[in-house]
């Protein structure tokens, strides 16, 4: 049976009136399938609010993410925590939704200078396991006591309610960028030379490495973005930094924005066969990581604090991790546990969570434990 409510109270009956599991989707772009009912979030679509003067936007969970986008762009602003689209790496269809960003906390290569998706939630709307409709936070950044439900719902996938509307901060574009490209590094050597721009007070608002580049060998990446004079001054002092290496300054912005939607929406593994696994981990111990897992293609970014890896299908990449500062994440592939499993303190504090807020245990059962 699938479900799809175009009010939030259709959608609060749905799920007071549930007896059996329940499957949230919001565009379908991400593959889950799962147990129940589908309940489609997409009835629940549009633009509500938007203060381009206050940096505020506020829409239904099931808005397409193309939409905001489109509206942001229009006011020369932008999501600053640069989503990514999974459409091509995982072969599905549909339109993400921002609904669907916010419960995965979907957070692209931005996010090593300026936080994740869920450090610009200002406030949430959604319906409980019970059918109950909440509503956190506001439509401004402040400090307030009691649970920060906002931060809560960013990132749990659904299992603890259905998201009906988000209010999020957003930024003005920048007037142009920049990337500072070294060529042919070892992925130690790209990592330290990462780190060495990130610790730089030239503020770097991306950086990554890729073993096989569009030309077959390695290139490290790392973006400026900004005022037109901030820019050039930054990538000309950041390229300095590494004068020894074969290094090279891209500075047309179109061509700098395409080549960090390939790293954000890993193109490189779009097409290819095998498993793919996102691995999070201390950026230091990245390398030595990578080397652990045995792949068949790889992509750092984050300055190594995330790992792309692609490897055979079937491989236990958890296995052959062992124990290491970090997760490891199942995005394409079947057999086994997408999310890691937590320690047991976690874990039971998860459960206690997801008991209180789903007592039925109705909402995506099974997907995180």
């Amino acid at each position: 049976m699938k479900m799809r409510p175009e009010t939030e109270t259709d959608l609060a009956e749905a799920i007071a009136t549930a007896h059996g599991p329940i499957c949230v989707q919001g565009g379908g772009t991400r593959g889950v399938t799962l147990d129940g009912d589908v309940l489609e979030t997409g009835g629940l679509s549009g633009i509500t609010l938007y203060e381009p003067g206050s940096l505020t936007l506020v829409a239904q969970a099931g808005t397409p993410l193309a939409e905001i986008e489109a509206a942001l762009d229009a006011e020369g602003q932008r999501l600053a925590f640069e989503p990514m689209d999974h459409r091509g790496l995982l072969g599905t269809s549909g339109a993400p939704t921002i609904g669907g960003v916010v419960a995965a906390n979907v957070s692209g290569p931005r996010r090593v200078s300026v936080g994740a998706c869920r450090d610009f939630m200002l406030g949430v709307r959604y319906v409980d396991g019970t059918g109950t409709v909440v509503k956190n936070g506001g439509r401004v950044m402040k400090n307030v006591t009691g649970y920060d439900l906002v931060k809560l719902m960013s990132g749990s996938w659904g299992t603890l309610g259905v998201l009906t509307e988000v209010s999020l901060k957003v930024l003005p574009k920048p007037e142009t960028a920049a990337c500072v490209m070294i060529d042919g590094l070892s992925d130690a050597d790209a990592v330290r030379a990462m780190a060495k721009a990130l610790g730089s007070p030239f503020e770097v608002s991306g950086a990554a490495h890729i073993p096989v580049g569009l030309d077959g060998h390695p290139v490290t990446m790392l973006r400026f973005e900004g005022f037109a004079g901030s820019v050039a001054y930054r990538a000309d002092q950041v390229a300095g930094l590494f004068g020894d290496m074969a290094v090279r300054v891209e500075r047309d912005p179109d061509e700098v924005a395409k080549g960090w939607a390939w790293v954000r929406d890993v193109e490189a593994f779009h097409g290819q066969s095998g498993d793919v696994w996102r691995v999070s981990c201390t950026p230091t111990e990245a390398a030595g990581l990578a080397g652990r897992i045995g792949v068949e293609a790889l992509l750092y970014d984050w300055g190594g604090g995330l790992i792309w890896a692609r490897v055979a299908e079937g491989t236990d990449v958890r296995a052959r991790l062992g124990a290491f500062d970090g997760h490891a994440t199942l995005v394409r592939g079947n057999g086994q546990a997408k999310f890691q499993p937590d320690p047991a303190p976690i874990a039971a504090l998860s459960r206690g969570l997801r008991a209180k807020f789903d007592p039925k245990g109705i909402l995506n059962t099974g997907l995180m434990g």
